[in-house]
């Protein structure tokens, strides 16, 4: 299993989540507003101290279904503009389903 963060721009959020909700078998997809702050060439030291809003989506999925939900949050969270994000995957040890009891893929 892969748990996918991502980091996006909020003003993409609606057109990331449509798309990601065509994808057959996705679980679903916690969202948390979030603060940062990016370094960049030429920046001052006061615009780091005011952070900018970004939305921060958690994913876990079946290790097949990685590469296409990475895939489309790229292609629908991408402006070109600097500040677009950054996904992050990572291995997931394990998943257990509170109300179920199911485990592992069985409780994604």
């Amino acid at each position: 299993m892969k748990e996918i963060k991502a980091i996006i721009q909020t003003s993409v959020l609606n057109k990331v989540l449509l798309a990601l909700h065509t994808l057959k078998g996705l679980p679903g997809c916690t969202v948390s507003h979030v603060h940062g702050y990016q370094r960049s060439d030429g920046g001052t030291e006061e615009q780091a101290l005011e952070p900018d809003d970004r939305t921060k989506l958690e994913i876990v999925v079946k290790d097949a279904d990685a590469k296409k939900v990475v895939e489309t949050i790229m292609e629908n969270a991408r402006t070109g503009s600097p500040g677009d994000g950054k996904i992050f995957v990572m291995n997931c040890e394990e998943v257990v389903g509170i109300r179920t009891g199911k485990r592992g893929n069985a409780a994604i």
